[in-house]
């Protein structure tokens, strides 16, 4: 594949190579610059330096293509979750911590494949693979909120998957409006991840798991 600045403004065009990972790099950039609603099919393969008729040979459209785009987010998500949660080590409280800073991190760091996979209105059964993608991810925060919650008696444990839920629920709050490494954060007075330290501590105390800081 070969990239190189040319024309007005130095735009990336697209000359040989892997098609499919062209017009993704064009839109992934298309998507950090105007939002994932923000451009046409056509645009992305303008963007890549190619017809408007060829991204048919990979893609039936532009929803398509946001799928794929959405799927890989998915998977460097979950690569990322299952890195930081690593299995519950040293301990899970401490595992979670690491784990609530890898998702703010992901927003921060990868905002075009966030907003592929949480603002662009793409259904997840509309792909091969989408569901799964999103679901494996899923799992690291809901194996995290098992670990959490054995440490309470049985008989008073909630349902794994609610308090996954709930803790989704808090850490994807803060990354959208706080964590996001595009125009649409909004600013704090403290870090985001002291904000959702803060936040789950409350949440986890509230259950009476007390056994973190």
């Amino acid at each position: 594949m070969g990239w190189s600045k040319d024309g007005p403004g130095g735009r990336k065009s697209y000359h040989h190579g892997n098609l499919r990972e062209a017009l993704i790099r064009a839109a992934l950039h298309l998507i950090g610059e105007k939002g994932p609603a923000g451009f046409t099919f056509a645009d992305a393969a303008r963007a890549a330096g190619v017809s408007s008729a060829a991204p048919y040979r990979h893609f039936r459209d532009r929803d398509a293509l946001m799928a794929d785009i959405a799927k890989r987010g998915f998977e460097l998500f979950r690569d990322a979750l299952q890195k930081a949660w690593n299995g519950g080590e040293p301990n899970p409280y401490v595992a979670f911590e690491a784990l609530g800073r890898a998702y703010l991190a992901f927003a921060r760091n990868e905002p075009a494949h966030y907003s592929a996979m949480f603002e662009a209105g793409i259904a997840l059964d509309s792909a091969p693979g989408l569901q799964q993608a999103a679901d494996e991810a899923f799992a690291v925060l809901r194996s995290a909120a098992e670990a959490l919650s054995a440490h309470m008696p049985k008989d008073s444990r909630p349902p794994a998957m609610m308090m996954s839920l709930h803790i989704w629920a808090l850490a994807h709050g803060i990354a959208s409006l706080f964590a996001r490494g595009d125009p649409g954060r909004r600013k704090l007075p403290m870090p985001a991840e002291d904000l959702l330290e803060a936040a789950i501590l409350v949440y986890l105390r509230g259950l009476g798991i007390t056994g973190g800081r």
